[in-house]
């Protein structure tokens, strides 16, 4: 059977935006603003700027790599293509790990914003089962369809971003939106830009799932470079509004709520913390609906066992991918003490960058004609700025890294069991 034959191409430019989109604004944007204004004040934007400027080598590399191939898998099939079965087996274990922490402790934390409207939830054993019942739902929601799962992703988008836009008019509006420039000192400098970059994590959310787009060649790199310039804008007015608001700040998780509490009253609180909430939640069921067709990915390459790869014929979705990532999910949300692995899980995801930006030049010295001159040195400064990132990290997150790293190893050679394909490129 063909790719189109095995999983119907349904999503088109919009649909493939959406992925990057809620993978980059999830809880972050709602704490963000008071973090960083009270680390460098009025200057925050601009580091929103910066951190956009970082991440941007690494969109290139995403968006190069992504007009090469068409086939489910992202990273997967550029790691396996440039440097064979085991560190694409690699590339994909750790980004898989990554998001079945995020989707696990992303759940708990919307779970945490509406308890302040539905004091209920603070009881354990009802938060467990809302959480549990939320990642049952979206797996439900992933299981009828790529279409009604984009459908549901949309709309939750459209209720986180509203909000959000509606405080940034009132407040750019309505008070002085304290546009500076004022450089920070650089130890200042240092501590922030890593949040920053922290932010735009999870763009690449949206090539897993490039088995399921039409043109893929095309409509990936073009959702991906559009979406990184359209949420580091957002996230630079979100910022501008609230020092516009709100000057006085003292980091402040709840920074928005805050911030539109004071521009009318307990509602406009009430309206952002479910929009914070909502916002989690979509960026959860992001997640959910690309990650599973990453290892569905490796079982049509032979990275995994063959029952991964199966399709559900009424639905037409990889049904026993999407039942697995669900089921871990739950697993690991009744695991209170997976900080430090989600912490270690920023690291796998920065091993998944790092072979990412290394594929890139390796592939092209196999093609006929030269690449533009100024692909090397797009792909050296992604991998330059994933170490400095990984080299940040703190000596426990290493070691459960590590620890993961071994499990991954052994998953390898257990999955091993049939010949692996060739990564197709297009």
């Amino acid at each position: 059977m063909t790719q189109p034959d095995i999983l119907p191409r349904t999503v088109g430019f919009w649909g493939a935006a959406l992925f990057p989109v809620n993978g980059m604004i999830g809880a972050g944007i709602f704490a963000l603003p008071a973090i960083m204004v009270a680390a460098v004040g009025s200057f925050a934007p601009w580091m929103m700027l910066f951190g956009a400027l970082l991440v941007l080598p690494l969109v290139f590399v995403f968006s190069a790599l992504a007009a090469r191939f068409d086939s489910h898998g992202g990273p997967v099939l550029y790691a396996t293509a440039a440097f064979g079965p085991f560190l694409g087996f690699q590339a994909g274990w750790s980004r898989y790990a990554s998001g079945v922490v995020a989707v696990a402790a992303n759940t708990q934390v919307a779970i945490a914003y509406l308890a302040v409207l539905v004091p209920a939830l603070e009881d354990p054993v009802i938060k467990a089962s809302a959480v549990i019942g939320f990642i049952i739902l979206t797996t439900i929601i992933n299981l009828v369809g790529m279409r009604t799962s984009v459908g549901a992703l949309g709309v939750m988008t459209v209720m986180k971003l509203v909000p959000l836009i509606a405080l940034i008019i009132f407040g750019l509006a309505t008070r002085d939106p304290a546009v500076g420039f004022a450089l920070p000192r650089f130890s200042e400098f240092e501590g922030v830009v890593l949040l920053t970059f922290y932010a735009y994590m999870a763009f690449e959310n949206a090539t897993f799932a490039a088995g399921e787009m039409r043109n893929p060649q095309r409509t990936l790199p073009l959702a991906l470079m559009t979406a990184l310039g359209a949420v580091a804008v957002f996230y630079m007015l979100v910022i501008w509004a609230y020092l516009a608001i709100a000057p006085v700040v003292g980091g402040n998780a709840s920074a928005l709520s805050a911030a539109a509490e004071t521009l009318a009253g307990p509602a406009g609180a009430m309206v952002i913390a479910i929009a914070a909430a909502v916002s989690i939640c979509a960026n959860t069921l992001g997640g959910g609906i690309v990650t599973p067709r990453m290892t569905f990915g490796m079982a049509e390459q032979g990275l995994l066992p063959a029952i991964f790869a199966h399709v559900s014929r009424r639905f037409q979705t990889p049904d026993v991918s999407i039942l697995f990532f669900g089921g871990i999910a739950v697993l690991f949300s009744l695991w209170a003490g997976f900080a430090t692995l989600a912490v270690a899980s920023t690291l796998s995801r920065l091993l998944m960058y790092l072979l990412a930006a290394l594929a890139l030049p390796v592939l092209q010295r196999r093609d006929a004609v030269p690449p533009p001159w100024w692909h090397l040195p797009a792909s050296l400064l992604a991998a330059a700025s994933t170490v400095w990132v990984a080299s940040h990290a703190k000596p426990e997150a290493w070691e459960v890294f590590g620890f993961l790293l071994v499990v991954g190893t052994l998953l390898y050679f257990v999955a091993r069991r049939r010949p692996v394909q060739a990564a197709q490129i297009a």
